[in-house]
């Protein structure tokens, strides 16, 4: 006769499977782990601090374009027997008299001595030296005045009057802007792709550390999609820790940097580092791109981690068809 199983001792095996905590295929904690998120906080940091200085450059042309495009400049240089104050009145007439035009200003001689202090100093004499005096006048953007009838005008009334309507400098601009543009997704794509390259050599560590439980479960059943989502988790995990820090502390330095400049205006520190590099102040669509950032690396940390191992898996069904590729490797 067979012996009947007890009961009791069948829930008692059952009880403790149930209880037995299932290791995960890929360790939670290890040194290469640490290694790669530390990585991936480093390239988020490095690709944030890009895009924002990106952005703001960007951002602070596109301002200075506007403020160039609604001006333009007319220098009066002095000469022999010219009377500076008829010559100002005669161009800020001329000016007036071109539709586009919807304003004038005459930069008077205490407001062209400020601008020369910061070359000249303060306290000196403009009439010692051959100042030129300026007539700003705004123009409408959408509907500019005739520049070269008003340089033909300029030219017969008041011969000493030049005409300056900035495109040069517009030109140099937008230039410039496009440049750092391109020089900056440029220093982006190539932070990208060593990111990629990281997160694949250490892809291949992991699954060499683990290649026999690997082997194992792909053996007795385990689809290759498991044993890839099982990498691809506790890899997104790691990359979304990693480019969460990294995006964040570059955050939180423009906005130190911005408050900074904004508690310490008119001193010389701050004076000079805004003259070097300009405002360090970031828009919502800068916070919003290195949002956009982490986000990225994560899903580019998950996507490579799964197709490494999909890669590899098949890497061991080829070898375990052919022995002497085995051999080999």
């Amino acid at each position: 006769m067979t012996e009947r199983a007890d009961p009791s001792d069948t829930r008692k095996r059952e009880r403790l499977v149930t209880l037995r905590p299932m290791a995960p295929i890929v360790p939670p904690v290890n040194v290469s782990g640490h290694a790669l998120m530390v990585v991936i906080a480093i390239m988020s940091f490095l690709c944030a601090m890009t895009l924002g200085a990106v952005t703001m450059i960007q951002e602070k042309a596109e301002a200075w374009q506007g403020d160039v495009s609604r001006e333009i400049t007319v220098q009066i240089k002095p000469e022999d027997g010219l009377d500076m104050e008829a010559a100002l009145t005669e161009v800020r007439t001329i000016a007036l008299s071109f539709p586009g035009t919807l304003s004038a200003e005459i930069v008077d001689r205490a407001s062209t001595a400020r601008l020369l202090e910061p070359w000249l100093g303060e306290g000196f004499d403009m009439d010692e030296l051959p100042v030129p005096r300026l007539v700003i006048v705004t123009i409408d953007e959408t509907a500019p005045p005739d520049f070269a009838a008003i340089r033909q005008n300029l030219a017969e009334a008041v011969p000493a009057a030049t005409l300056d309507d900035h495109r040069a400098w517009a030109d140099r601009l937008i230039s410039m802007a496009r440049i750092t543009v391109l020089i900056g997704i440029g220093i982006l794509t190539l932070m990208f792709a060593t990111t990629m390259l990281t997160v694949i050599f250490a892809t291949r560590g992991a699954m060499a550390g683990n290649r026999h439980i690997v082997e194992v479960l792909h053996f007795v059943g385990a689809e290759t999609s498991f044993i890839a989502s099982e990498f691809q988790k506790r890899f997104l995990l790691i990359g979304l820790k990693g480019a969460a820090f990294g995006g964040g502390i570059a955050a939180l330095g423009f906005l130190l940097l911005g408050a900074w400049q904004s508690n310490s205006m008119a001193t010389a520190l701050n004076d000079q580092v805004t003259a070097l590099f300009g405002r360090f102040t970031l828009s919502g669509a800068g916070y919003f791109g290195i949002v956009g950032i982490v986000v990225l690396i994560s899903a580019m940390t998950a996507v490579t981690t799964r197709l490494t191992v999909t890669r590899t898996i098949r890497e061991i069904d080829r070898q375990r068809a052919d022995p002497s590729l085995a051999e080999i490797g």
